[in-house]
């Protein structure tokens, strides 16, 4: 229950952190703002956006990684089904050759020698 709690959280959490990502702007577009392109971009107000989308990528980059480590910590301390070829203290169970099919069986065809296989007298 907690394993499937934690996947979902990771899910949202880096889903969330790309769209932040993606929404950022870049370092070179400081440069177009100077000539005038980057009015319509100031959705929380120029100074405030910087700030806001920094410090909420920086929460959910940190959720991210605590949440990958707590499952690998769960992933590493699952015990594991052993193999039976792991189990080398018991020894294998030996098979039993299977029956001959008796002639008079309906529905079962019997193996029948090849002409090469006849013996010519």
């Amino acid at each position: 229950m907690l394993h499937t709690v934690l996947i979902v959280a990771y899910l949202i959490v880096a889903l969330l952190l790309i769209g932040l990502v993606l929404i950022q702007q870049g370092k070179g577009a400081d440069m177009g703002a100077s000539f005038g392109s980057g009015g319509s971009n100031t959705v929380f107000g120029a100074p405030g956006a910087g700030n806001f989308l920094t410090r909420s990528t920086a929460i959910l980059a940190t959720l991210f990684f605590v949440i990958s480590l707590v499952l690998g910590s769960l992933a590493s301390h699952k015990e594991k089904a052993l193999d039976e070829w792991e189990n080398l203290e018991s020894p294998a169970a030996v098979s039993q050759p299977a029956e001959e099919v008796p002639a008079d069986v309906p529905g079962v065809e019997q193996k029948q020698p090849a002409q090469d296989d006849v013996p010519q007298s």
